[in-house]
Formats: structure tokens, C-alpha cells, sequence
């Protein structure tokens, strides 16, 4: 992984260090007061304001919550592939903008939407345009995050669903044989900015997936995804990333910036201060 892939740039990180206070105190916010918060920490630009997200949860490090799930879909014929939510328009503050919303997420009684993602700088990124031109399908980045996805796949290409045929036994090199892993980018063709992923295939979502009404819906055949940037400093953490033995994390997602830690098997909701598309 290149320097450029595990930092962010410096104006995203600017951007999103003043929101790090924020939303760390937000954690314990319960949902009767997010219209308080929404009025009074909203800035200019369209949506923002609390957000309540499902994430994998933060379980050590500096990272204020969890980093936010991406609702996982497979076509006929085995590409992967993040949802997106339903584009349609509606009226702020007088003034007609589009957002991407989507209400009760097949059933799941969740309202899943792309504010979700609006951290980090990462809301300034066209692919988090809700009319942006995508297949939203999950595709390899430049430089992928294990060696399986460089034998195997050209930058650019589709992860598919056969390539995780011995998720089973796959390690990466270290720890136990908890599922397997693939980065990637996401909405992000022909942009300058890329969305960077994670997506993992395991018995463990199967399991969960049976015993939650999002879960069921937000994954599919063990496969879960999120937006890969670290929610501390908007770095790029990895599952079964290098070094995380070190810290007791070489089964869990680690982020080498700071030790931040999350367990992509424990999904919950986290309430935070989404930043506004810039208009």
C-alpha cells in the first residue's frame, strides 16, 4: 500500500480535524436531541448535521466511532457491489437539492443514506454526488491491500464472488481464519478522488445476519463492506493489516496511523456530526 493510499491528504484531514471534537462528544448523544444538534452545528452546503449510522464499532485507539457500513449487493452474475440510497429531491432551508435517502432499507426499519459517509472530506469526493454516474460496483484500487488481489485481479476490475471461494481457511498471514478480505474503491470512476473499501466475506456475517434485521439486509452470502477511512485522522485501515499483531489486533481491522482498532463483526449505531456536500 502506498504512502498516499494509507494518509490522507492534508486539506481532508484539516477538514475533518475540526469535526473530531464534535463527534467524539456526540457518541453519547441519545436520538431526542439530534433536531437540536442538527440547528445548531449544520454548516453551509447541502444535508449534514447528526447523522445516526450503523458502523463496525471502535473497540480500541483514538478513533471517536466506528467506521460506516456500505449495504453489500451481488448481480446475476457474482460482481459485488455497494448499494446506493434512493436519489430524489427535496426542499432546505427554501432551496431545492438533491439527496440520496433511502427510508425503511428493505425492511430493515433503517434509514440508510449517503450522510453516512459525509466525513473526513470525504463529502466533497463526486462520487458522494447523489446523481454521480456509477455502477456502484466495488472495484480494485491501484494499489490492493493483499497479495491474493494483485495475483489476481488488474486495477480497476470488479471483485467477484468466486475469488473468495476459501474465505474459509484464508489467514492473510497472520491470526485465525475469521474471513476473508479485499480492498477496493467505490464510486470513484474517472474521479480525482477516490472512495477507498473494505469488504470481507465470513460465516460470521452469515451468522449475524440471522439474528438482525440490518444485518439481513445490508449484507448478503457473508459478505459485509464499509467506507475504509479511519474516522481519528481519515486514514485507510486494513483487515489483517501488517504490525496489527503487535497490538492484539491481527483478527480486526487496524489502523497504522494511530492504533485505532475495530471489530467488523460487531456492527452498531453511532451518531455523529455529518459534514454538508459543499454546494
Amino acid at each position: 500500500m502506498s504512502e498516499s493510499d494509507k494518509y490522507p491528504a492534508e486539506s481532508g484531514r484539516r477538514r475533518f480535524v475540526k469535526g473530531v471534537v464534535g463527534g467524539a462528544a456526540l457518541a453519547g448523544v441519545g436520538a431526542t436531541g439530534a433536531a437540536a444538534i442538527n440547528s445548531a452545528t449544520q454548516a453551509s452546503g447541502a444535508g449534514g448535521g447528526a447523522t445516526q449510522a450503523y458502523a463496525i464499532e471502535n473497540t480500541d485507539g483514538p478513533a471517536p466511532r466506528g467506521m460506516p457500513q456500505i449495504p453489500v449487493a451481488i448481480d446475476d452474475e457474482g460482481y459485488l457491489k455497494g448499494v446506493w440510497p434512493e436519489v430524489k429531491t427535496e426542499k432546505q432551508g427554501g432551496i431545492s437539492i438533491q439527496i440520496a435517502e433511502t427510508e425503511n432499507f428493505k425492511g430493515s426499519g433503517v434509514t440508510y443514506t449517503s450522510e453516512w459517509f459525509q466525513y473526513c472530506g470525504v463529502e466533497s469526493y463526486a462520487g458522494l454526488e447523489p446523481d454521480y454516474d456509477s455502477e456502484n460496483y466495488f472495484r480494485v484500487g491501484s494499489n490492493p491491500g493483499y497479495e491474493w488481489q494483485s495475483e489476481t485481479y488488474s486495477e480497476g476490475d470488479r471483485l467477484h464472488v468466486d475469488d473468495f471461494s476459501n474465505y474459509q481457511t484464508w489467514t492473510g498471514g497472520m491470526g485465525e481464519a475469521v474471513g476473508k478480505g479485499a480492498t477496493g474503491r467505490w464510486r470513484s470512476e474517472d474521479a480525482e478522488d477516490i472512495i477507498p473499501i473494505q469488504v470481507i466475506k465470513s460465516d460470521r456475517v452469515m451468522e449475524l445476519a440471522q439474528q438482525d434485521p440490518w444485518i439481513e439486509a445490508s449484507t448478503q452470502d457473508g459478505f459485509i463492506a464499509w467506507l475504509n477511512k479511519c474516522t481519528h485522522f481519515c486514514c485507510v485501515p486494513q483487515f489483517k493489516n501488517e504490525g496489527s499483531a503487535k497490538f492484539g489486533a491481527e483478527n480486526d481491522v487496524y489502523c497504522q496511523c494511530h492504533q485505532s482498532v475495530y471489530d467488523p463483526y460487531s456492527l452498531v449505531q453511532t451518531l455523529f456530526v455529518a459534514r454538508p456536500r459543499p454546494e
